[in-house]
């Protein structure tokens, strides 16, 4: 007889783990976080100067100011009024660029000169469009959307956004700004944040180990690609538009490493949709087939893995081509072969990082759901265990 297959409103039936299995995923993944903790102790700049980059003239201060005229038959260059934060009226030297994006009413940011000091008799210059106001509606109707739809579920995954945002700012740009090795500040910080993201995410749990453990090996391979990629194409990370004022103000900088760290780093969001989704649906049909076996299990999620990944690779070529639209749009207008075109620099960085993480991918599903049907084996089913996920964290040992 087939294996039962529980009805429409049958109660689910917790699949838990074996000790063994966990007492394995413990031992593979806790070395494995431990020393991504000690490899970035070890990378953490302490006591050094960091490369800075002033924004703002000796002795002037950025001021927010309300427009309250445009000008552009003002002679020399554009010029606006606006309403200065002790209330006195200032004039605005604007750039040519923006003069058709500005609006009375519009509050700009305006770097306020020194005592003495102006551009063409301004007194203020103008820096950029002030946005805080509408992003800050934007981060609060998708906090609101999130938790009211994944309630505590999203709400650990905003923490879990939180802390890698974090992560990236304390550790892994000092780190390349101080001149780390690259590849290995990839890795720590992939590590770190997969960690936290995961387990804040989806609890602590043999599924959501079992999903972790497939992120890490995708994050290896990654880098693996990435690291062959950036020599083997040559990509210096010299094409971009900011590339020549960092070589500049952080020579001690590698900025071909910088741009292997971005393609480790791009790839976590998409490694982490796919071992998770390929984790769950090997939990699911085990509860549905308990006496099916491993490898009956695998292939049937594998099935599901694989329009996971056509839909995915989609996913990321088009997430890189709205990024990179600007860019489409000057080579939709060159006059340059197709194949020159893409194998230029700054197209290639574009290409090279749309291929390496559609790479990290492809090889990290096959690598859960393998992982996945192991741990979650024929014997994994256990009505009498307590009523939830595989409960024991990975990090218990038991």
């Amino acid at each position: 007889m087939g294996a039962h297959h529980p009805a429409v409103g049958e109660p689910h039936v917790p699949v838990r783990a074996s000790r063994r299995a966990r007492v394995v995923l413990t031992a593979l993944l806790v070395p494995a976080v431990l020393a991504a903790l000690v490899g970035g102790w070890l990378l953490l700049p302490r006591g050094e100067q960091l490369p800075s980059y002033p924004t703002t003239a000796p002795g002037a201060v950025m001021e927010s100011v309300e427009l309250t005229s445009v000008d552009p038959g003002a002679e020399l260059e554009p010029q606006a009024r606006g309403t200065a934060p002790d209330g006195s009226q200032a004039l605005v030297h604007v750039p040519p660029e923006y003069l058709d994006e500005l609006r009375p009413g519009d509050r700009v940011r305006a770097m306020t000169l020194p005592e003495g000091m102006s551009v063409d008799g301004a007194t203020h210059v103008f820096v950029d469009l002030e946005r805080g106001p509408p992003m800050l509606l934007l981060a609060v109707v998708m906090t609101v959307l999130v938790v009211a739809v994944a309630r505590l579920r999203g709400l650990a995954a905003l923490a879990g956004l939180v802390i890698s945002l974090a992560t990236i700012g304390a550790f892994t740009l000092p780190a390349l700004l101080a001149g780390r090795p690259a590849l290995l500040v990839a890795v720590v910080s992939a590590v770190a944040i997969m960690t936290a993201v995961l387990y804040l995410a989806h609890g602590p749990s043999a599924r959501t180990s079992t999903a972790l453990l497939g992120t890490l090996v995708g994050v290896l391979l990654a880098a693996g690609v990435s690291a062959w990629a950036v020599g083997a194409a040559r990509l210096t990370g010299l094409s971009g538009e900011v590339s020549l004022d960092l070589l500049q103000l952080a020579p001690g900088m590698s900025l071909s490493g910088v741009l292997l760290c971005g393609f480790v780093l791009a790839s976590l969001g998409v490694l982490n949709d796919v071992t998770i989704t390929q984790a769950s649906a090997v939990w699911e049909l085990r509860a549905a087939s308990p006496a099916a076996s491993r490898r009956s299990v695998f292939a049937s999620a594998m099935r599901i893995g694989r329009d996971h990944i056509a839909s995915t690779v989609y996913t990321v070529a088009f997430a890189y081509v709205g990024a990179a639209l600007p860019l489409v749009l000057m080579v939709a207008m060159s006059d340059r072969a197709l194949l020159d075109v893409l194998t230029s620099g700054e197209v290639a960085e574009e290409v090279v990082r749309t291929l390496v993480g559609t790479i990290g991918l492809v090889l990290a599903i096959p690598v859960t759901t393998g992982i996945a049907a192991l741990v979650a084996g024929p014997r994994a089913l256990a009505a009498t265990e307590p009523a939830a996920d595989d409960v024991v964290p990975v990090t218990s040992g038991a």
